[in-house]
This record gives structure tokens, C-alpha cells and sequence, in this order.
């Protein structure tokens, strides 16, 4: 279905989602944050789509909430139950993107700030341009710092003591130096963006539909797994699953063959 503030193009085994709002730095008003939240209910029983692209139209990838709109008026409900419901509304995408089986490439340029910096964070992937600055603005606005997810994406990725600068200072992050932190795996020219996402897409699919779908899974649980055995449990029961399938029988014969393999998830 068409979302108002959202532009999907699909091709065969990717969504290439951009965040439709330009003229606002893509910043999150709850009808992006609902038209995201349709987006992901979709996902989860798409079996075509392998891969989701995040990206933002315009100058920036996501400046955060939009204050204009969300949270900044007199008329904002003042309630604890109004705004415990409003909290978990944006939060709760951080944990929807973790649970989906896609895997999400984010594409960083310009802004991406509190709830963009989340969106960035909880993709499985982060590349940026050169133009990328991101933040985990809600210290500077008289809030926590630790916000929609941020204070448990951002230590497993940084490390809790660069992870702790910058929730606690708000301090922004400039493309390079995500790069010499471990945030995004590549920085390129702005321009060269899309460029450097589809040689990434093609990567992610040209594997098997059942092994990609487990790798994220397990990378995502072993994070919190409490042992290295309860880890090495899941990737044995991971792998002897993938070794009753077509597709492992398909990647044997491809290896041996000196061919590039033809899944079909079966």
C-alpha cells in the first residue's frame, strides 16, 4: 500500500525505502512514524523482500522528531499514560527492525539525529557519504540521553565509553569518524551512495534466503546471549538446519562446479 511520507521501490528481492520528507530533513511527525510502523507490519509476512534500504530524500537521512509537530506544543498530552504510549509508539520501530527478517542497509547522509540516529542503529548494516552527522540528540532538549533503544544499540557497537560520550554530551559524529569507530563499515562521496548500496544488496543476496534470514537472527541474539555455549548452540542448530535444504545441496554443487549458486530458498 502507498504511504504518504514514504517512497518504496521494490525491485526483485530489495525495498529501496526513502524517508519522504525533504523540506523537514525527513524529521519524524507521527505520520512517518506510523507510515514506518505500516511499513514494517508489512514486512513481517513479505517473503520476497530479503533486503530494505533506508535512505532519506533531500539534504539529510532523519533530523529526529519533529518538534514542530510531536512533543513540542502546549496542546501535547502531559498524561504519563499519554506519554508512555507515545514513547513506546517511536520505540517500538527500533524493536520491529530488530525482529524483522529483512536485513536493513542504512544509507547516512547529512543529519541523522535521535530517532534518525536510532533508525541508523538499528539497521544491520550502516554506510554514509561524506556529509554524515549523526547525534543522539536528546540530552541537548532537556531529556535522557538514553532514548528509543540508542543506550543498547549504541555500547554493542561503539563500546560503552565512546558510547557514553556521546550519550551524554550529544556530541555529533562525523562520517570519518564513525568509520574509525566501527558505526559504518564504509564512507563514500555523497553522490557515490547508491552506488556503493546496490554492490552491498548484491552481496546480501546473492546468499541463501534461509542463511541470511539466520545470520541476522543469530547476530542479533548472541549479543545477549549469556555464554559462548548458548551461542554455539544456535549456530549448530542454525547450520543443521540449513544442511537439510535444497539450497545447501545447490551451493555444494556450485563450489564444485567453479558457478555462482541459484537459491531458491527450499
Amino acid at each position: 500500500m502507498p504511504f504518504e511520507t514514504l517512497d518504496l521501490a521494490r525491485e526483485d528481492g530489495v525495498i529501496w525505502c526513502t524517508l519522504d520528507r525533504p523540506d523537514a530533513l525527513n524529521a519524524m511527525n507521527p505520520q512517518l512514524v506510523n507510515d514506518l510502523h505500516g511499513f514494517f507490519d508489512e514486512l513481517a509476512s513479505d517473503r520476497d523482500t530479503r533486503v530494505v534500504v533506508l535512505r532519506g530524500a533531500g539534504r539529510g537521512f532523519c533530523a529526529g522528531l519533529d518538534l514542530k509537530e510531536t512533543g513540542g506544543g502546549e496542546e501535547a498530552d502531559r498524561s504519563i499514560q499519554g506519554g508512555l504510549r507515545g514513547q513506546r509508539h517511536i520505540a517500538e520501530l527500533s524493536l520491529k527492525m530488530r525482529r524483522l527478517p529483512q536485513v536493513f542497509v542504512a544509507c547516512v547522509h547529512g543529519p541523522a539525529c535521535g530517532g534518525g540516529f536510532m533508525l541508523a542503529l538499528a539497521s544491520d548494516l550502516r554506510i554514509a557519504g561524506e556529509s554524515a552527522r549523526m547525534n543522539a540528540a536528546f540530552i541537548k532538549l532537556g531529556l535522557s540521553g538514553c532514548d528509543v533503544g540508542v543506550s543498547y544499540l549504541l555500547p554493542r557497537l561503539v563500546g560503552a565509553s565512546v558510547a557514553a560520550e556521546l550519550i551524554l554530551t550529544g556530541r555529533f559524529v562525523t562520517a570519518e569518524r564513525a568509520r574509525e569507530l566501527g558505526l559504518v563499515s564504509t564512507v563514500v562521496p555523497d553522490d557515490a551512495l547508491e552506488t556503493e548500496a546496490r554492490a552491498l544488496v548484491a552481496d546480501l543476496l546473492a546468499t541463501s534466503p534461509l542463511g541470511l534470514r539466520l545470520s541476522k537472527e543469530c547476530l542479533n541474539a548472541s549479543l545477549d546471549a549469556g555464554s559462548m555455549e548458548s551461542v554455539v548452540a544456535m549456530e549448530d542448530r542454525n547450520q543443521v538446519l540449513c544442511a537439510n535444504t535444497r539450497d545447501f545441496r545447490e551451493g555444494i554443487r556450485a563450489f564444485l562446479e567453479k558457478r555462482p549458486p541459484t537459491f531458491s530458498d527450499s
